[in-house]
């Protein structure tokens, strides 16, 4: 048995602190903009139920922001389970900064994209 297999399956009115077994703060730095990934390293089937959630969500890179959406859970709890998966090589996260080099041309772009979608 694992430490993942020792939280309760998510269940309605489960309160977030039993899905993080206790803990208040994530142990790797992740911003609600920080991109996560799957590494394909770590099977599904050694995670406990939330963590396995939360890590087919992130299949593609995605935001902290949007697991927690998906997942419906705070950001904290969210972040707390995602830096137990970069803890085990399951995920791997991206500073938002590092990542885009935001230019008056790319949030036109953005915006033109966006005005065309609605």
């Amino acid at each position: 048995m694992n430490e993942f297999d020792r939280h309760p399956p998510r269940e309605q009115g489960v309160r977030p602190y039993l899905v993080t077994n206790g803990r208040t703060h994530p142990s790797a730095p992740l911003d609600l903009l920080s991109m996560v990934c799957s590494t394909g390293q770590v099977s599904h089937d050694v995670l406990g139920p939330e963590h396995s959630q939360t890590l087919r969500l992130c299949r593609s890179p995605t935001t902290v922001a949007e697991v927690a959406g998906h997942l419906r859970q705070p950001a904290v709890v969210v972040k707390i389970l995602l830096s137990d998966l970069i803890g085990t090589g399951a995920v791997t996260t991206h500073d938002p900064t590092a990542t885009a080099d935001v230019t008056p041309d790319l949030i036109e772009k953005v915006l033109h994209g966006l005005r065309s979608r609605l």
